[in-house]
């Protein structure tokens, strides 16, 4: 959970997004239902990001108690999908099986875009500078600067591709095929080059603090805060695995939430520093569109203070962050290819999706397939589209899960439960309000392109999926 996200995303929470004219596709949902007005854009939270985080934390905590009792009431490890398989029956299964490979997929492009920020930052401390029309996406919705603001490219799309994004995919997708297996050691090893880098951010960076950067410290209103909010819910994806373990847990009802909340807690608090001497180095409007916010503005302050030691901070931070991006795709593009081969399991997705490979004996086709997915747009789309769609796939599949809660709770009140959420009803109620709220922060826009993935989604069911499944008379 730790470390990919507030690498990247956190640029886009702070400072939003601009564009040349207003247009109610790039609004907000909600502020276009309570104000009636299109906006150019969508506000940041500026410093007041710090309460945007503490808002999705408190989002995620009841989620994670949501899931954590539809784990527990099946006896297998899963996902999502599997979980509402069982409970829930194939079609809304199908659903979230479809929502998880958006999830999975586009998060994983937004990582790559990242990762490729990051990659020609690295260059950059060597000297290496290639040509930012192969190092940055094809489409820019607020242009790119250098480092004295001269425009580079305007809004828009441009000729160009971001290679290090598509490369990145493509070997870790060999890897994949051949083989590899979670190891806990290798990513406990990934989880404290991670922490340390936001912990050497967090105590480098708040020398140069400049107090006057938190003057307003809420420029755009409780709306930035939840805008910002929508987008740094980035940050807490994979949290709910912690939920998957109720089965294994000696006492469910207590170690459960004591695990989601102190995941929570470690988080939030990490990501609050990241975001107080974040804003506090720099104005915060300065980072609209910025795919490596943290490394750039270390990069920034090099240059504008002549400072060695920020330079080798810089360092440090880039290495931890890449190592960190590295090991995000990794498991998410593994992810993605074991619900695509589920899927084919279960027939809902043709049985060449779920073909393994003679020698490694790893579900190759999927892999393969799963790996261009990810690869092709994440050289052509900016991290802030990407990110939306990751948000808004990952919000829906937890609305469907504390509405499968709710159901259960008054379809099956007896059947066994290793973990049961406290208060009654109160808490699927609240993650379903506080979800839908989150959603409600994403553009106009990324609420289409949801709607249009879901449609496509169906039409396979109907067409393809309903007809070769295993609970088909037609099979």
């Amino acid at each position: 959970m730790i470390g990919s996200g507030i690498f990247t995303v956190i640029g886009t929470a702070i400072a939003g997004e601009k564009f040349d004219t207003s247009s109610i596709l790039n609004t907000p949902l909600l502020d276009y239902l309570v104000n009636h007005h299109a906006l150019a854009g969508r506000p940041g939270a500026g410093p007041a990001l710090a309460f945007s985080i503490v808002l999705v934390a408190i989002v995620c905590a009841f989620t994670g108690l949501c899931y954590a009792e539809l784990a527990s009431m099946i006896p297998i490890a899963g996902s999502a999908y599997t979980y509402t398989y069982a409970t829930m029956g194939e079609l809304v299964a199908w659903i979230i099986g479809w929502d998880l490979i958006l999830e999975y997929a586009v998060s994983n492009m937004a990582v790559c875009v990242g990762f490729a920020a990051h990659i020609v930052d690295f260059m950059d401390w060597f000297g290496v500078r290639p040509s930012a029309r192969w190092i940055s996406p094809a489409f820019l919705p607020s242009g790119l600067s250098d480092l004295q603001g001269n425009a580079i490219y305007q809004p828009g799309w441009h000729l160009g591709f971001n290679f290090p994004a598509f490369l990145i995919v493509l070997i870790l997708t060999i890897v994949l095929v051949r083989g590899i297996r979670e190891s806990a050691g290798t990513n406990n090893i990934m989880v404290l080059l991670k922490i340390s880098a936001i912990l050497v951010f967090i105590i480098a960076g708040s020398r140069f603090v400049h107090p006057a950067h938190w003057h307003p410290f809420f420029p755009n209103g409780w709306s930035g805060v939840l805008t910002g909010g929508s987008i740094i819910f980035f940050t807490y994806i994979g949290f709910d695995s912690v939920s998957t373990a109720a089965e294994e847990c000696h006492r469910p009802q207590r170690d459960v939430p004591i695990g989601i909340l102190a995941t929570l807690v470690v988080c939030t608090v990490l990501y609050i520093g990241v975001a107080v001497v974040l804003t506090g180095l720099i104005p915060w409007q300065t980072l609209v569109d910025d795919a490596a916010p943290v490394v750039n503005t270390l990069k920034k302050l090099t240059h504008d203070t002549g400072s060695v030691s920020l330079n080798w901070v810089r360092l440090i931070v880039l290495c931890g962050a890449m190592m960190g991006m590295i090991s995000s795709i990794l498991v998410f593009q593994l992810g993605q290819a074991r619900v695509w081969f589920a899927m084919s399991r279960d027939r809902l997705f043709p049985r060449w999706f779920g073909k393994v490979h003679p020698r490694y004996r790893t579900p190759a086709v999927a892999t393969w397939v799963a790996g261009f997915l990810v690869a092709i747009p994440s050289g052509l789309l900016d991290i802030g589209t990407l990110a939306d769609l990751s948000n808004i796939g990952t919000l829906f599949a937890f609305v469907l899960v504390s509405i499968g809660v709710l159901i259960l709770r008054y379809r099956e009140p007896d059947r066994r439960r290793g973990f049961r959420a406290p208060f009654g009803i109160a808490v699927p109620i609240l993650s379903l309000f506080f979800c839908t709220l989150l959603m409600s922060g994403l553009p106009v826009i990324t609420w289409l392109r949801f709607f249009a993935w879901l449609i496509i989604g169906l039409a396979i069911y109907f067409l393809y999926s309903r007809k070769h499944s295993e609970f088909s008379s037609l099979s």
